[in-house]
């Protein structure tokens, strides 16, 4: 298939596409003048893609929680050892990461560009697994998972998470827990690799001074010498999760020096992807920033007593299937500052946003995503992610400047619903 050609004025970018049989995605953004060079070899197969499937087949797959994270670690070993210690010899750094719906693989080098992306496909593209070793990464995994449980960072946010869903399984930890990853085999590995590795479930993505064509090129001939055969769709299962939150509050005792907080809100509005859903992103975002951001009254207030730090944050996940804001952060009065910030929240909702925050937001969103588009890791890490979702990165800035006022405020009003808000607090253990 011929390349084709996404331009972006308000960036003045422009991507090099090509679809690559049967159904690979592959885009290049050239990069004139940038010395190091990004690619991402990424799959649309997270930790809440335990149920599926595929096309063709009659029977529901149920796989144990934390698959998608065990698949990643293992697919950097082959016969040949680790494709890490490969990208070291040729002067990269490399890397992956498995998330709730995306994992990825990624390398990074100012040298052997080419040399390294034919690496990234090719141990991608080559599973390995053998019983022993598959055992060993249970140990290994394991120790992370109860690192994990230690974390008082992640677990506020975990927490927060159990509280918000009762079934969907994003409440899930991303690496599963010793007890479902010991029900994981080679087997399984294998049954999900050869569904969720397919190419037309995977996206490759250059950033960088490259050429284009040759990229293209490339990535296509190394996928077509693989024989790969159409898979079909796969069908994504998921329990039926209510509206309501599981429940209201959530607290655990760690070793802490301060206390920590996080509220979170459930979104009702699901079930859509491509541009309405960067459009719901975008506006949950600027209302978020509007109500709790460092230029608000609330958080200078918040500041000036005590209660929160420059660390404190509020931010939206937004998914087809689910999505959640996250507010809060380290304080020294964990009640104090939950009552201040419903009283807040309240107090927005019964003012609305003016005219004059919405516009100051909105320049401000502009130049802080023209800014990030200086970062190469920034876009590789970015682009992939939301290509699975159905929507194009560049159209950011079109949509932001769409957006009106009453969208915003209705995002106000419909989001931050106290009915659909859990709190999750980590206290310092007592001796």
């Amino acid at each position: 298939m011929k390349t084709e050609i996404i331009e972006q004025s308000l960036l003045k970018e422009k991507i090099f596409w090509r679809r690559v049989e049967p159904g690979l995605q592959v885009f290049v953004l050239p990069k004139k003048g940038y010395n190091k060079k990004y690619a991402t070899y990424s799959a649309n197969f997270g930790s809440i893609n335990s149920r599926f499937i595929v096309e063709g087949e009659n029977e529901e797959l149920q796989v144990p929680d934390g698959v998608a994270h065990f698949l990643e670690h293992k697919l950097f070993e082959d016969e040949e050892g680790n494709a890490f210690d490969r990208f070291a010899v040729l002067g990269a750094s490399s890397n992956a990461f498995t998330n709730f719906t995306n994992t990825a693989y990624l390398f990074s080098t100012t040298e052997s560009f080419y040399q390294c992306l034919e690496l990234l496909l090719d141990f991608v593209q080559t599973p390995y697994f053998t019983d022993e070793s598959v055992e060993k990464e249970k140990g290994i995994i394991g120790q992370e998972i109860r690192m994990y449980e230690d974390n008082p960072q992640w677990r506020l946010f975990f927490n927060l998470l159990g509280a918000l869903y009762q079934h969907h399984p994003v409440k899930i930890d991303i690496a599963g827990t010793v007890e479902s990853i010991s029900q994981i085999n080679k087997d399984i590995l294998y049954k999900c690799y050869r569904t969720f590795y397919h190419p037309s479930n995977m996206a490759v993505f250059v950033v960088g001074d490259v050429d284009a064509e040759r990229v293209l090129d490339q990535v296509e001939a190394n996928i077509q010498k693989r024989n790969y055969q159409p898979l079909g769709e796969i069908k994504r299962l998921f329990p039926i999760e209510p509206p309501e939150i599981a429940k209201d509050h959530v607290e655990q005792s760690l070793t802490v020096s301060e206390p920590l907080l996080n509220i979170g809100f459930k979104e009702q509005n699901l079930g859509y992807d491509g541009q309405p859903l960067l459009k719901r992103e975008i506006a949950t975002d600027m209302m978020l920033d509007i109500v709790f951001g460092s230029s608000s009254k609330l958080y200078n207030e918040l500041y000036e007593e005590g209660l929160i730090d420059d660390e404190f944050d509020a931010g939206y996940v937004a998914e087809k299937d689910y999505s959640h804001s996250v507010i809060g952060g380290e304080t020294s009065d964990p009640d104090k500052l939950f009552g201040r910030l419903v009283e807040g929240i309240k107090k927005a909702k019964q003012a609305g946003i003016s005219h004059a925050a919405f516009e100051h937001q909105r320049r401000k969103a502009m130049g802080e995503f023209l800014k990030s588009f200086n970062s190469l890791e920034f876009i590789a890490n970015n682009f992939p992610a939301y290509h699975f979702k159905k929507i194009n990165f560049f159209n950011y800035l079109q949509v932001l400047h769409e957006l009106t006022l009453d969208e915003v405020n209705q995002r106000l009003q419909e989001h931050l619903a106290l009915d659909r808000m859990a709190c999750s607090v980590i206290r310092p253990k007592t001796r």
